[in-house]
C-alpha cells in the first residue's frame, strides 16, 4: 500500500520526467514551425519534403500540450507514443544506427510513459488493479 510521502514523491518523480519530456518536444515542435537550415536539412535527409515540417512540427505541439495537461494526458501520450513510432520506422527506414537515432523516440517514448505512470495514480491503479 502506498503512503501519502510515496505517492506525493511518485508525482514529483513522474512530473520530473514528464517535464523533461515535454521541453525537448517543445523545442523540437517550435523547431519544426521556425524551420532552422538544420531543421530543413535533416528532415529532408530523411526523405521527406520541405513541405511537411510545418504539419509535423503542429501535431508534435498539439501532442505535447495534450500530454502536459493532466485530464487529457493519456490522450497526449497516445499521440505522441504514435507520432514516435513513426520516427523508428523513418530511422529504420534510411538505415541510420540503432543506438543513437532508431531507439532515441523509444528512449523518449519511455520517458513519456513512465512520466505518466508516476504522476497519474488513475494509470497506475489501471495498470497494477490497485486502488488509487
Amino acid at each position: 500500500m502506498e503512503t501519502t510521502n510515496t505517492k506525493k514523491g511518485s508525482r514529483i518523480t513522474g512530473w520530473i520526467l514528464s517535464i523533461l519530456a515535454i521541453l525537448f518536444l517543445l523545442f523540437d515542435g517550435v523547431g519544426k514551425l521556425a524551420k532552422p537550415e538544420a531543421v530543413i536539412k535533416g528532415t529532408t535527409e530523411l526523405g521527406y519534403p520541405e513541405t511537411v515540417i510545418t504539419g509535423l512540427g503542429v501535431v508534435l505541439l498539439i501532442s505535447t500540450v495534450l500530454y502536459a495537461l493532466p485530464r487529457v494526458s493519456f490522450l497526449g501520450a497516445v499521440l505522441l507514443t504514435g507520432y514516435l513510432g513513426g520516427a523508428v520506422a523513418t530511422h529504420v527506414r534510411v538505415g541510420n544506427p540503432l543506438f543513437s537515432h532508431i531507439l532515441f523516440p523509444v528512449y523518449l517514448g519511455l520517458l513519456i510513459w513512465i512520466g505518466l505512470y508516476l504522476r497519474n495514480s488513475h494509470l497506475r491503479q489501471l495498470v497494477t488493479h490497485k486502488p488509487a
